[in-house]
């Protein structure tokens, strides 16, 4: 990996099933990122963007290759040193918000820190409130997400996604359910903590509108990356 890299794969591969029945679905990629950047993941439905976003979020061991980050091993890292260097470095927003209905937005924001944690604390919530301030929710901390627009519940759940200051936040169509000026709204949202706070983002889309905004460009076809 080299120096300023926050991860690094190389000879990635992934493959589904066994014997005549086996499909490569991530095909010798390599790729890493610098810390701060932000990119927009692009290719066509089954090209292998979500299954590359889940293993490089270890929700999914690779078949094959290496994958590291910040300078541990997790293609050879347990289950239990996997879900640990998650929940410390990581951040996921997904297409669909999947905040808890019965819980507040504050509630929904702090969920990730107290459940590593086993209980909430005081520190999460003045976390929490903070990035609800910072996204622009000050005034729904106590709203649950049916009380909310489609826009507000996924600006929630970007400020979920930060509340353990993650080192990358990895976006898997977060604007695919929304309207435009709602998407636009949540880009804006994402460059902004990209620049101020310093995470880094990987975005998964298929609109080019998103991937316009994003300084860094990956596409993927047919499990390989043909542009980096």
């Amino acid at each position: 990996m080299s120096a300023g890299s926050i991860f690094a794969v190389t000879g990635l591969t992934k493959s589904f099933g066994e014997g005549e029945t086996q499909t490569l679905v991530i095909k010798g990629i390599d790729l890493s990122m610098a810390a701060g950047e932000m990119a927009a993941l692009l290719g066509p439905s089954g090209s292998g963007k979500s299954t590359l976003l889940t293993i490089l979020g270890t929700l999914m061991r690779a078949s094959g290759g290496t994958h590291t980050m910040l300078g541990v091993d997790l293609m050879h890292a347990s289950e239990a040193q996997r879900t640990e260097f998650r929940s410390k470095n990581l951040g996921f927003v997904f297409q669909f918000h999947h905040l808890l209905p019965d819980l507040s937005a504050l509630e929904n924001v702090m969920m990730p820190a107290a459940a590593a944690a086993g209980r909430e604390t005081r520190a999460m919530r003045q976390r929490a409130t903070e990035l609800l301030d910072a996204v622009g929710l000050a005034d729904r901390r106590e709203y649950r997400p049916a009380a909310m627009s489609g826009g507000q519940r996924q600006r929630v759940a970007v400020a979920r996604a930060l509340i353990n200051n993650p080192v990358l936040v990895l976006a898997d169509e977060p604007t695919g359910n929304l309207d435009r000026e709602s998407a636009d709204q949540v880009m804006d949202l994402i460059r902004s903590i990209n620049q101020t706070m310093g995470s880094s983002f990987l975005i998964s889309t298929h609109d080019e509108h998103i991937a316009a905004q994003c300084p860094r460009r990956i596409e993927l076809l047919d499990g390989r990356i043909i542009r980096s």
